[in-house]
């Protein structure tokens, strides 16, 4: 399809309202987990070593098409990238936290129980959605494998200790309050085996065994066409259930969330934009600064919840401030993809077209 066609003719008919289909599962969540009495209670229950089943199904579901579709041959090319490499680190390791760290404490002052929360969602670095969010976007699907994969090795190595700084160490050169953090790297590792491990092995499996039985084209123009829709049903399932769990409480305290609101709207903007000047700056293509771009604004909310619950309960307004995370993350990053798509035309493509659903 043209470069030139509008923006709305280059998503399939699921992909054009996902807007819509989002926002209903929002707020469908938000009302189960209101008005239906104990159903909160149920899923947060149903747990296997502190991972929720029901989120961890939905997440399994939404990664595996999309790591699916990832072309394994052509992650050499990736890994070569040093300029990508290196700014994807940068942005994650350095600038991600640092700059929620500041949003906190500019805009959250007088709120230190949400200003902890929200440091915690900034060193949790995405390693789930952000392939839904790059997919949509067109971005380069290898590149996003890679990129995710680095970010989790550093996620086990750097997310302890960048706590330990950022809640202790900073705070006391700045002569401003300090907190402290328990987390195990376990805990850490786990999100990653879980999150990422089980639906990238899968994903891999499928791509060498089915293209070994059926030939490339027919993996990519039959299979991959019918797995497709499964990655938005389990984003969807994933939403209605993360909102059921804690629709009680952002429901019950809206002045809060807007105030936690605000710091984050400013950090997925920030960081989004900085990955688009990046990527511009280093003359990289669309797909590859797409791909650095929302890698950079994405958080792992289901690891920094559970270090919230962890370590400060489950009523604590840390957890809160981690809730209402993917509650700010969800539809700010799909207002992103629309204005990705609409600057597509300002960027250098890479040579092998990208064809949405392959």
């Amino acid at each position: 399809m043209s470069n030139h066609a509008p923006v709305s003719a280059r998503l399939s008919t699921l992909d054009r309202l996902l807007p819509v289909w989002i926002g209903l599962a929002m707020v469908a969540g938000l009302l189960i987990g209101r008005f239906v009495p104990g159903l909160s209670n149920a899923l947060a229950a149903v747990e296997v070593d502190g991972v929720s089943l029901p989120i961890a199904i939905g997440l399994l579901v939404m990664m595996y098409p999309v790591l699916a579709k990832v072309r394994y041959d052509r992650l050499d090319s990736v890994t070569g990238d040093r300029t990508l490499m290196v700014a994807s680190l940068i942005l994650n390791w350095l600038v991600g936290p640092a700059l929620m760290f500041a949003l906190a404490w500019i805009l959250l002052p007088d709120l230190p129980e949400y200003r902890t929360g929200l440091i915690i969602v900034g060193l949790a670095r995405c390693i789930a959605m952000v392939i839904i969010w790059n997919d949509l976007a067109c971005g380069d699907r290898e590149a996003a494998a890679v990129l995710v994969a680095l970010n989790s090795i550093f996620q086990v190595i750097a997310f302890a200790g960048l706590g330990w700084f950022y809640l202790s160490v900073l705070p006391g050169w700045l002569g401003l309050n300090q907190s402290g953090l328990e987390v195990s790297t376990w805990q850490i590792a786990k999100s990653v085996l879980i999150f990422l491990g089980i639906p990238l092995l899968a994903g891999y499996l499928s791509r060498k065994l089915g293209e070994r039985a059926w030939g490339r084209e027919r993996y990519e123009g039959s299979f991959l066409p019918r797995i497709g829709p499964w990655a938005l049903y389990g984003l969807l399932f994933t939403i209605v259930v993360l909102f059921a769990l804690q629709g009680d409480q952002i429901t019950s305290r809206p002045l809060d969330v807007a105030r936690i609101a605000l710091p984050l709207l400013a950090y997925f903007a920030i960081m989004w934009g900085g990955g688009y000047l990046l990527g511009k700056a280093t003359k990289m293509t669309y797909e590859r600064t797409t791909t650095l771009a929302f890698t950079a604004a994405g958080n792992n909310f289901e690891l920094a919840i559970a270090v919230a619950i962890a370590t400060f309960g489950v009523t604590s307004g840390q957890a809160l401030a981690g809730v209402v995370g993917p509650l700010i993350e969800v539809p700010v990053l799909v207002g992103l993809v629309y204005v990705s798509l609409a600057l597509r035309d300002r960027y250098p493509h890479q040579p092998t077209n990208f064809v949405k659903g392959n």
